[in-house]
């Protein structure tokens, strides 16, 4: 039992430093998700600041991290997408594109939270 959650807490520890190593990668070379970042953080801190109710609260930080993921996932396909080739595919450029429609959705999903949360 023992050596069980010891593996398992191994487990977490390095899925975590992994998805840590992922961000800082993505953190250094994508612009952005340096930009959704900071756009993230002035939403996080409105949320935190302005009289929202729990659930209003949590909807817009959660929609904000959902932002963050996207970004990640479509920095993950354009990096795939390069690795597997350079040359020029119609289909590499769909997919390429939808990967950037996926943040643009997410983005318009928080940014019609906000519009609700705010004119109710």
């Amino acid at each position: 039992m023992l050596t069980a959650i010891r593996a398992e807490l191994l487990r977490w520890r390095n899925t975590a430093r992994w998805s840590l190593q992922g961000w800082r990668a993505a953190w250094r070379s994508e612009k952005s998700l340096r930009q959704w970042t900071l756009a993230n953080a002035g939403s996080a801190l409105l949320a935190l600041t302005l009289d929202l109710t729990a659930g209003e609260r949590a909807l817009i930080l959660a929609l904000g991290l959902l932002v963050l993921a996207a970004e990640l996932a479509n920095t993950a396909l354009e990096e795939v997408v390069d690795y597997i080739s350079t040359a020029q595919d119609p289909r590499a450029g769909k997919i390429k594109d939808c990967g950037s429609a996926v943040v643009g959705m997410t983005a318009l999903a928080a940014g019609v939270a906000w519009a609700v949360v705010l004119i109710g």
